[in-house]
């Protein structure tokens, strides 16, 4: 799904949203990269980020199936992150649900930006006709835990030791759902 351009003004930061282009794939696989290595709330480390620029693109052009959304920000002309969301498994028992996914720079965290980009894609999801929406974080993410339940989202489940730190650390990962 293709999304209309959007500009507005949040807490004197000039934002921009809008989809995603093939030729975004550069800046999208360097932010990647990057962010997984400001935070151990992603999947990856930094150095195992090897996305070619080929499977970026793929995924950006899958992601404008009408069924799918990916929505990138900027704040003042620089990229932030973006969130996203797609069927949950390709079969008519499971065309209801929707998994979403968020992730922005450290230095946009705070600011209202993801709040802003969760209404999109919620609203987005339930035009779609989507039922619910999953999602899964890292349970020492207490700042996103707190955004995903302002919004709705519950606990449903637990991975316990889901992941393991390189210094020999685990957390758990926590699965959330919204019925739309």
């Amino acid at each position: 799904m293709l999304i209309e351009k959007e500009c507005f003004d949040l807490n004197g930061h000039e934002i921009l949203l809008r989809g995603a282009e093939p030729e975004d794939a550069p800046l999208m696989v360097g932010y990647l990269k990057t962010v997984s290595g400001e935070t151990k709330f992603l999947s990856k480390e930094a150095d195992e980020v090897n996305i070619t620029l080929e499977q970026e693109i793929s995924f950006i052009n899958k992601m404008k199936e009408p069924r799918n959304l990916l929505i990138i920000a900027f704040v003042d002309g620089e990229y932030a992150g973006n969130c996203s969301f797609s069927v949950k498994k390709e079969s008519r028992r499971n065309a209801h649900r929707a998994e979403f996914g968020i992730a922005l720079f450290q230095k946009y965290t705070g600011m209202g930006l993801g709040r802003v980009l969760m209404e999109r894609a919620i609203g987005c999801a339930g035009k779609l006709g989507y039922e619910q929406m999953e999602l899964t974080v890292v349970s020492e993410n207490e700042r996103a835990k707190k955004l995903y339940k302002s919004f709705g989202f519950y606990e449903y489940g637990r991975l316990p030791n889901a992941n393991k730190y390189d210094d020999g650390t685990f957390s758990d990962d926590i699965f959330m759902i919204k019925t739309l």
